[in-house]
């Protein structure tokens, strides 16, 4: 672990807020370096070469989770559902949620929830000027505190449907965390017609390297825990997966004459559910 530990404090750049620990990686950093960004650290950008030289798929799985998102919301926005809670935003890039869905929806409004301060900051930043869209520092594993925030923030009417996104996020859980309860304390504030999207990284139908790879990910503040497609079925409670179902993200509702081969090989799979 001490090769990741060779970035000082004092070697902040001005758009990192003064409280970030880079002495570890972060997962949103990784994520973010991975896909291209520069909002991340030495210590980041180590782990993220060393994550892409165990399994070359790991970048291409994150770059096929932005591109669920983004087919996602366009579905959400085609459902008339205009209200959006994106938990585990991570550090904005190209193509954020309410850039989707704002430009099919001006109306439409997005709190993005992350625990990482570097994301929070970015966001913040981005948001500025936006009236109708907002960010919390929260954590998953605190579902009353999100509600109770984002309700403070008044840009999002509970008793209206509502798309809960959790893309890439609930897999930063351990059973010991509870995800199960702090998701079903989310969906009971649900109203007739909301949505919730989760994308999920799996061990179903994977080679070694894949396992390797995630074993990788233990080594920043947030390891990663894997679960299968019937582990992940129980976190949609009583709501209804809509068609094609709770599958490999690629196969989910592919982008017209897409061609889908191995959806596998992305080794995370993908579902949103309705509440009707």
């Amino acid at each position: 672990m001490d090769h990741f530990r060779g970035v000082r404090q004092v070697d902040l750049p001005s758009w990192a807020p003064g409280s970030v620990d880079i002495s570890q990686p972060s997962a949103a950093r990784v994520y973010d370096y991975i896909l291209g960004g520069a909002h991340n650290f030495a210590v980041d950008r180590a782990l993220g070469d060393e994550v892409i030289r165990t399994s070359p798929n790991a970048a291409e799985t994150m770059r096929v989770n932005r591109v669920f998102l983004r087919r996602a919301v366009h579905f959400l926005v085609g459902q008339q559902v205009t209200q959006f809670l994106d938990i585990g935003s991570g550090v904005p890039t190209v193509g954020n949620v309410h850039e989707i869905a704002q430009k099919m929806a001006p109306e439409s409004t997005v709190v993005y929830v992350d625990v990482d301060p570097v994301a929070v900051a970015h966001s913040e930043a981005i948001l500025e000027g936006n009236d109708r869209a907002g960010v919390i520092c929260a954590d998953l594993r605190e579902p009353d505190r999100i509600l109770e925030e984002t309700r403070r923030l008044g840009l999002i009417d509970f008793d209206r449907p509502v798309a809960l996104l959790l893309a890439g996020v609930v897999h930063f859980l351990s059973d010991a965390d509870g995800p199960g309860r702090s998701i079903a304390r989310l969906r009971s504030v649900l109203a007739k017609g909301s949505y919730l999207l989760i994308s999920h990284i799996t061990l179903d139908q994977q080679p070694p390297e894949v396992a390797a790879a995630q074993r990788l990910a233990a080594r920043t503040s947030t390891p990663m825990y894997p679960r299968t497609q019937d582990e992940l079925k129980a976190f949609f409670g009583d709501l209804r997966l809509v068609e094609p179902g709770l599958v490999f993200i690629p196969a989910w509702r592919p982008d017209a004459g897409g061609v889908v081969e191995r959806p596998e090989q992305t080794g995370a799979y993908a579902g949103v559910g309705y509440r009707g």
